[in-house]
């Protein structure tokens, strides 16, 4: 039979002598009821209070219906459950399972002061924007955009929250740094077409410690992949040391980041160091032996060889010193693959610092595939670079509030190394009706949900003291 449908019902294929009818009528029915763990993590750890601690208000109190800290748990956990535009916040206010994760103590929004809003208990899209294009040097002068973010503050707060997640001190950390392309189809500020990506993007600068996300800094693409990054290493540096003053720190990145000035800068400040090298005729010369070598091992074994050496080596122009240096020669069904790092460690020998700690650094590729593609962070279409790098802290503060979940709420469970995405699908999209009534707010969970022991222990986790 034709399908026929109106604005009030939809007739689809029957089940037997059975119609099947479909009508939006069902209620304050949510499909995002998982977020209620988030929310008991946020509480636990207080990611959204002092997330809205880092921006001024500058609007008149006596008009205000949503605090920032309101307007900011509902762009966190929008972007959290799956949501990156501002504009789905038009329909997402009206969801009462959303409006309990933000705190509203209406829920259904039937006290709002404007009758138009009634029915809505969270903000629209006009009103959150303002967090993210009010200016820098905006005060209560201003005549919308009066909601001020301090960067300085949240980058600080993103290292303060790694710190407050370690129970123990650890003896060594390694900080990873890496950059990434941001690709923008529009005529933002910043934007520059860049060589290597074949696209016009920003290159956006990250730094992770594992999987805890240290800084994340929105850049223009004309510039070298490691600009800035002694300034932010220093910074965190510094802020790990007030309260950390012993422990051994350790820089890791690939060969975009063998630049004369960070490894002076870590040598000077008591930070250890491993980085990519770039290949050259000089380096391939000397492991030309054991790639000859290696050839020769792959010929008899038939699969893939490796040999190591370690040298010390100085560039001829643009390094101060000699540097110890680990050189792979590797031969593969494709040929001779040569590969180099640059280190200050000393006391592990070649193929374990090369195998063990350098290329676990590949771990951090996945924790910017979460933030880039999972959190949005690439959702950079305003006009101006700073609103940009607002959306990448609201991002990220989503990354954190999710990993803070996955780290302690999902532990032991099947979904303890699953990436956001997957969370967020097995997780948080669970099916549910809410009922508000005097005294509760019931959230009512489909019965059909397949993960409830997921949920049972994340629940045990998140709530036990």
């Amino acid at each position: 039979m034709k399908t026929e449908c109106n604005t009030r019902q939809f007739e689809f294929q029957g089940v037997g002598r059975r119609g099947v009818v479909g009508k939006f009528d069902g209620g304050n029915i949510t499909s995002d009821s998982g977020g209620l763990l988030l929310r008991e993590v946020d509480e636990r750890l207080g990611i959204s209070k002092r997330f809205a601690e880092c921006f001024t208000d500058y609007r008149d109190e006596k008009s205000i219906e949503h605090e920032v800290e309101a307007l900011v748990r509902q762009r966190i956990y929008g972007i959290a459950l799956g949501y990156e535009d501002l504009n789905d916040h038009d329909d997402l206010r009206s969801d009462p399972l959303l409006a309990v994760l933000c705190g509203k103590e209406d829920p259904t929004g039937s006290k709002r002061r404007n009758p138009r809003d009634r029915g809505k208990a969270l903000a629209g899209k006009s009103t959150l924007n303002r967090m993210e294009l009010t200016e820098e040097e905006a005060d209560e002068k201003n005549r919308y955009k009066k909601i001020k973010c301090d960067g300085e503050k949240i980058d600080d707060l993103l290292v303060d929250l790694f710190l407050d997640s370690t129970e123990k001190v650890p003896h060594r950390i390694i900080v990873d740094v890496d950059a990434t392309d941001d690709l923008i189809h529009g005529n933002q500020e910043g934007r520059f077409f860049h060589g290597y990506y074949r696209n016009y993007c920003y290159l956006p600068l990250y730094i992770f410690c594992e999987d805890h996300l240290l800084c994340a800094r929105l850049r223009p693409s004309n510039i070298d992949a490691s600009e800035g990054t002694v300034e932010e290493l220093e910074r965190i540096v510094f802020r790990i040391r007030e309260r950390w003053p012993e422990v051994e720190i350790v820089v890791r990145g690939d060969s975009g980041f063998c630049r004369e000035k960070i490894m002076a800068w870590c040598e000077g400040n008591g930070v250890e160091y491993i980085l990519g090298l770039a290949r050259n005729s000089r380096l391939e010369e000397i492991i030309h032996e054991d790639l000859v070598d290696a050839q020769i091992m792959y010929a008899t074994r038939g699969k893939a060889s490796r040999i190591y050496r370690e040298f010390f080596y100085q560039t001829r122009k643009s390094w101060s010193r000699l540097r110890r240096v680990i050189g792979k020669a590797e031969y593969l069904s494709k040929g001779t693959n040569p590969r180099f790092v640059v280190t200050s460690l000393d006391e592990m020998d070649a193929q374990r610092l090369y195998e063990k700690m350098y290329c676990a650094r590949g771990d951090m590729e996945n924790r910017i595939k979460e933030q880039q593609l999972y959190m949005f962070a690439d959702r950079t279409s305003t006009g101006k670079i700073r609103s940009n790098q607002i959306r990448l802290y609201f991002s990220s503060l989503a990354y954190v509030l999710v990993n803070a979940l996955r780290r302690f709420g999902l532990k032991n469970t099947r979904l303890a190394k699953a990436q956001c995405h997957t969370i967020r699908l097995k997780l948080f999209k669970i099916g549910a009706q809410i009922r508000v009534t005097v005294r509760k707010i019931w959230v009512s969970f489909a019965e059909g949900y397949p993960y409830k022991d997921v949920f049972l222990r994340a629940f045990a986790n998140v709530t036990k003291t």
